[in-house]
């Protein structure tokens, strides 16, 4: 049964895999055989993470390209293809978000987080899909999404409305790419530990830099997940090997959620006295 999660030999391109979620999948994925080509923005977060591929004993290529940049994006996959003669899996990491109410945000600020949520996705699946077709052993799409496209995000407006539109692209390409055998599914986080939104936006990923919360903080977190923490970026890896391997092998156009139970939740929280409750500030038993 362990080998049915085998990668070995196989060929994984994960943007954004420089840091946070990205950086944990392109481990995973080398953890269970795959060679990775690391696409990242910051080139030191690229060789950083690149190195840990390496580390497990596979190959791996550092690529410091911009996401947003659909050349520079085909040509990172150019380059895998011609190091590596193959692509098996794709991994859509690469996404941003800053909080604001959509009437105060410009028009240029849509426009990246269209261009790096979701235009980057498109151009990496256009590229990338036609190598994996070459190649006729068939493939695994993962597009990393969020669970605030399946619900309302006030000041993510935008963000969630480009994950939502993931999903629908994954379900569509589900289709679209069956055919070759190529499976695309998504993997939805939630509250998940990552440099980004420990504030570590830029240079190497330091832990050390990051904000320490307070008690109270952490338990105010804590008590809106089901399962009383925050999520670790490697169990998103956890989940994107499961779902590029063999025993995934009938699952496609599906998303799975990796949120600790948040997204079952649907508004249903934790009271400081532990009982449930849709809303603690009224009181019903919290």
């Amino acid at each position: 049964m362990t080998d049915r999660i085998r990668l070995d030999d196989q060929v994984a391109f994960v943007t954004g895999g420089g840091g946070g979620i990205g950086r944990a999948i392109a481990i995973r994925l080398a953890e269970a055989g795959a060679h990775v080509a690391v696409l990242d923005t910051i080139a030191e977060r690229a060789e950083e993470a690149t190195e840990r591929v390496r580390g497990c004993g596979r190959e791996g290529l550092a690529l410091s390209a911009d996401a947003m940049d659909s050349d520079a994006l085909r040509a990172g996959i150019a380059a895998t293809d011609n190091m590596f003669g193959r692509i098996d899996i794709l991994v859509n990491n690469v996404g941003g978000v800053s909080a604001r109410r959509f009437l105060d945000q410009s028009e240029r600020s849509w426009r990246r987080h269209i261009d790096i949520n979701l235009v980057s996705m498109l151009a990496a699946t256009h590229a990338a899909a036609p190598v994996m077709i070459r190649g006729g052993r068939g493939g695994s799409i993962v597009n990393v999404a969020s669970i605030e496209a399946s619900r309302a995000a006030p000041n993510f407006a935008v963000y969630g409305a480009c994950k939502a539109g993931m999903v629908s692209f994954t379900q569509s390409m589900a289709l679209e790419l069956s055919e070759h055998h190529i499976r695309v599914n998504c993997i939805a986080p939630d509250h998940t530990v990552t440099p980004g939104n420990q504030g570590n936006r830029a240079g190497p990923v330091d832990p050390s830099s990051w904000k320490q919360h307070s008690n109270d903080e952490r338990d105010a977190m804590n008590r809106l997940i089901p399962m009383m923490r925050e999520g670790v970026d490697m169990e998103c890896g956890d989940a994107a090997v499961f779902l590029a391997s063999r025993m995934a092998s009938y699952i496609t156009g599906a998303v799975l959620p990796v949120d600790g139970g948040t997204s079952a939740a649907s508004g249903w929280v934790r009271g400081q006295n532990g009982k449930w409750t849709l809303n603690e500030a009224l009181n019903f038993g919290g």
